[in-house]
């Protein structure tokens, strides 16, 4: 049965409300500084009471990350939702070219990343929510591939995954970054590069 219209209207206030919260928040720090605002100017700000902040965020650190479920639901559905076929690796790198690139051109994003790196809070935050991101990628690949949970090949995969945005940023060509990176998953080194020997630089015999 479908949502009813009141249901609907109730979602899309929620939303409002929190999208209204990150936009204040983000707009406060970058003025201000992380430490130098509260969360009651957030909550001021957004016109709303720190109760209703607080239903939204756990944390002011969180108000910053506010697409943190979002990430970890969009990363999860790309292998889950595959086309038959089609491999994790290829799946994580349509995901990364449909989402992580046009996320790069968002001009916010350089000021965001600015804010988090002068953040000692933030970047804990941002460690956490990392490892949290790998957890739920990796159980999901172990998942698909009928694997164990702690499958040891599944988590290096998402961890090297989830560093493509760190190592694409800061590239002229963005989505020539990406694919470079997961054509190096996908065939490994030696294939794209030479055969030499890894150790001493000297060809093989």
């Amino acid at each position: 049965m479908p949502d009813s219209p009141t249901v609907g209207r109730r979602e899309r206030k929620k939303a409002a409300t929190r999208q209204a919260l990150a936009d204040a928040a983000l707009e406060l720090f970058l003025e201000h500084g992380f430490e130098q605002v509260s969360v009651r100017d957030i909550a001021e700000k957004a016109d709303v009471s720190t109760t209703t902040l607080f239903a939204h965020f756990p944390s002011k650190e969180a108000l910053v990350f506010d697409r943190e479920e979002e990430v970890d639901a969009a990363l999860t559905a790309a292998v889950r939702e595959r086309p038959k076929g089609q491999s994790v690796v290829e799946a994580l790198r349509t995901h990364a070219l449909q989402s992580w690139v046009l996320i790069a051109s968002d001009p916010r994003l350089h000021q965001l990343t600015a804010l988090v790196d002068r953040t000692p809070a933030l970047r804990e935050y941002a460690e956490r929510m990392w490892m949290r991101h790998a957890s739920a990628l990796s159980a999901t690949i172990a998942e698909g591939l009928g694997r164990e949970a702690d499958d040891l090949a599944c988590s290096a995969l998402a961890r090297f995954v989830l560093e493509v945005p760190t190592l694409a940023k800061g590239r002229t060509d963005q989505r020539m970054a990406v694919e470079t990176v997961f054509d190096l998953l996908i065939h490994g080194w030696q294939s794209q590069h030479d055969s030499g020997d890894a150790r001493t630089g000297s060809p093989k015999n």
